[in-house]
């Protein structure tokens, strides 16, 4: 899919749903929930468009593990439903996770080391709502990829222009003013000179569980090596 690009609106405008666009969030909430009431001993928070409302035919329902927990626990929980294990890490400075593939649009998203709150906060930027909040269908405000404030309505959502309004888009988000101003300028680079790449995306073997496929990443890699003593993980 290509990538979305980052617009300006300059203003707010409303966009109102037609029923396939209702639809589609439905079938995707149900869908994410099936999976969230799986792993409810680890409080799994739904994060972007399917958090927040404005979704396509092809959005993807990720669910994210607010903090570091044992890969085993969590494909224990999922018996029967994994179908593919990554281990990611954006650049050298970033958090360090797993991922378990559910199918083509699902994915289950966990820290191997300890997050910091700024990078709890890069999903809360998204759009996150925990499983109560899913259950009971409820949508929350998130930055889409095209640095757009998505504001729920009850027939649609709000959109908002997030340059110029880094302030205002925190308070609403309830995030830092330094994930708002990084994410802005991660996004606008990108524009401009286009994704570089990233720095780990390596499929964990049947035979590794995800800390044992970390290990031998950190051994043979100083950067990461280095982020799992400061951090823990192994």
């Amino acid at each position: 899919m290509p990538r979305e690009k980052v617009v300006r609106i300059w203003d707010e405008r409303e966009v109102i749903y037609p029923p396939k666009r209702w639809r589609y969030l439905r079938e995707k909430r149900e869908k994410a929930l099936r999976i969230m009431e799986k792993l409810a001993a680890f409080e799994p928070l739904l994060y972007g468009s399917v958090a927040r409302g404005d979704v396509r035919r092809d959005s993807d329902v990720d669910i994210f593990i607010p903090y570091r927990v044992s890969g085993y626990l969590l494909e224990l929980a999922l018996e029967g439903l994994v179908s593919r294990r990554t281990i990611v890490m954006a650049t050298p400075w970033h958090l360090i996770k797993g991922v378990i593939e559910i199918d083509e649009e699902t994915t289950v998203t966990f820290p191997l080391i300890e997050p910091t709150d700024r990078e709890l906060d890069f999903y809360r930027w998204g759009g996150a709502v925990d499983i109560v909040g899913t259950a009971g269908g409820r949508r929350v405000p998130g930055v889409n990829k095209k640095l757009i404030l998505i504001v729920p309505t009850e027939r649609g959502h709000i959109e908002r222009e997030v340059v110029g309004r880094e302030s205002e888009v925190a308070k609403i988000l309830g995030v830092s003013i330094d994930i708002v101003t990084e994410r802005v300028h991660v996004l606008t680079r990108r524009d401009s000179i286009g994704r570089t790449g990233i720095y780990i995306n390596e499929e964990v073997p049947d035979w590794m569980s995800f800390e044992e496929a970390l290990k031998v990443i950190a051994d043979r890699d100083p950067n990461v090596r280095k982020k799992v003593r400061e951090r823990g993980g192994i």
